[in-house]
Parts: C-alpha cells; sequence; structure tokens
C-alpha cells in the first residue's frame, strides 16, 4: 500500500522584501512527508527551518513553487485546522489555569463544555498532567509548560502537529525526559509531526527522516530516511547506526556551508 503524502512541496521559495532589499528565506525547497512520519528540520540559525514551518502552517505565503497540506493549500489546511503548532516559548497566558489555557482553543471553536473538558482532560493525561489542570503557569516547571503547550496543540486533535524548537531552552536532562515522552506521544496518536531543532542528537533521536538545510537561502542538502527502529531507548544513542546517521547528518550542514 502507497504511504499517504500529507505536505509536499516543489520549487518551493520565499523572499521578503525590506528595506534593505530582499531577502532570500528558502530556495527551490523540494520535500514530500508522508502521513504519520516524525520529520526533523536541521540547519544553522537563519536557515529557514521555521520559515518553512510557518509555510506549512499558512502563517507565511511562498513567492513561488507550489505546498500543499493535507492536499489543500496550506490556508485552505490552517482554516480546515489541520495542524496543531508548538512555538518555541510555550506562550501560556498567566490569569488561566493550565486547564483554561489548553482549553482556549476548543472556546475559540465552539466546543461544548462537556467536550471541552473531555479534551482537556484526554490531552493532559496524554503528556501526564493529570491533576495540574487548577494549577497556573508560574506554579509549573519550564518542562511542564512545554508539555502543556504540546498538549493545548493536541486538543482539537489535528492530524499535524508542528513544533519550531520546542525544547531549546531547557536543560540536558529535562529536555532528554521530554525527547522520550514525545517520542511515546507520537507512538500513541500516529500524529505526522514537523519538528525544528539545532540539535544534531535530539534530531537523530526523534525522528524517522532528517531534513539537513543550508544557510540562507534555505535549501535542502541532504534527507535522510532513519534506519533506526520506532522504539528507542535513550541509549541508543551510543549504538552505531545512531552514532552513523549523525555523521550524515553533520557532513550535511559542512555540505551546506561549503557550496553557498
Amino acid at each position: 500500500m502507497a504511504a499517504e503524502t500529507t505536505i509536499h512541496a516543489q520549487g518551493l521559495n520565499l523572499t521578503f522584501e525590506t528595506n534593505d532589499g530582499p531577502v532570500h528565506a528558502l530556495k527551490d525547497v523540494n520535500l514530500e512527508i508522508n502521513k504519520g512520519e516524525f520529520v526533523s528540520f536541521i540547519g544553522p540559525s537563519g536557515c529557514g527551518k521555521t520559515t518553512f514551518l510557518r509555510c506549512i502552517a499558512g502563517l507565511e505565503a511562498p513567492t513561488a513553487g507550489s505546498l500543499t497540506v493535507n492536499g489543500m493549500t496550506p490556508e485552505e489546511a490552517r482554516m480546515a485546522r489541520a495542524y496543531g503548532y508548538v512555538f518555541q516559548a510555550a506562550g501560556l497566558y498567566p490569569w488561566r489555569t493550565i486547564g483554561g489555557n489548553i482549553k482556549l482553543p476548543l472556546e475559540i471553536m465552539g466546543f461544548s463544555n462537556a467536550e471541552q473538558a473531555e479534551r482537556v482532560k484526554r490531552v493532559m493525561d496524554l503528556v501526564d498532567l493529570a491533576g495540574f489542570e487548577k494549577k497556573f503557569p508560574w506554579q509549573l516547571s519550564g518542562g511542564m509548560q512545554q508539555r502543556a503547550s504540546i498538549a493545548r496543540a493536541l486538543a482539537f486533535d489535528a492530524d499535524i502537529l508542528l513544533m519550531d524548537e520546542p525544547f531549546g531552552a531547557l536543560d540536558e536532562i529535562v529536555r532528554d525526559h521530554l525527547n522520550e515522552q514525545l517520542l511515546q506521544l507520537w507512538a500513541r496518536t500516529e500524529k505526522t509531526i514537523g519538528f525544528v531543532t539545532h540539535s544534531i542528537p535530539e534530531a537523530v533521536y526523534l525522528s524517522t527522516k532528517i531534513v539537513v538545510m543550508s544557510p540562507r537561502p534555505g535549501r535542502i542538502t541532504d534527507v535522510i530516511d532513519s534506519p533506526l527502529p520506532k522504539e528507542r531507548p535513550l541509549d541508543i544513542r551510543d549504538s552505531a547506526e545512531f552514532i552513523a546517521v549523525a555523521h550524515r547528518v553533520r557532513d550535511g550542514l559542512r555540505a551546506g556551508h561549503v557550496d553557498v
């Protein structure tokens, strides 16, 4: 059975017009992401990783090429609420409880109170925050706040989860724990995930596919299909297979710098 394409980019370009002249953010990006894949985007700062994610979300408009999400334009997919988006900062409203923050999109979308309560409970269980719904953001650690942000993005049960470096500000111990939890969450929900990161070990540990990008203008220098099994304990990072993939990612990053 052929894999179902969820995101398809062909000849994608994006140029921002600024007072200092045009800025070429993305150049000739071609990529296919299939349903249920976990795809990480890695590259140097300013290479267009986040810009590409925002294009998928319909938050930026490409200046050339084509991009479809679930067979629709990104704008149509956004209106159809085809994705949840997790930003670098948790972005929780301090005057709302954790449960109140998570149900905010459900309120906006007009779900009944009973449905809101059921969905909030389900996603809080998914991210291991059961019992914290009446706490306020300032009462939670940074890692717990980010889990609440993920729960909010999951609340309306979109097929696609877009994550823009969600663990970048966290310490390594917390980050490792959240990486493990995210893989478990992905296995349970079977979402299609697009994940931006600057960390080679994080990209290799999490992904079924790793997209390596060059410095601006952002181009794809390599697409790596991971040979690692779906079940991944943290100590898989010491394996020869993991190290080989990490070396290939590093080589792709170096090649991107050489080619520009």
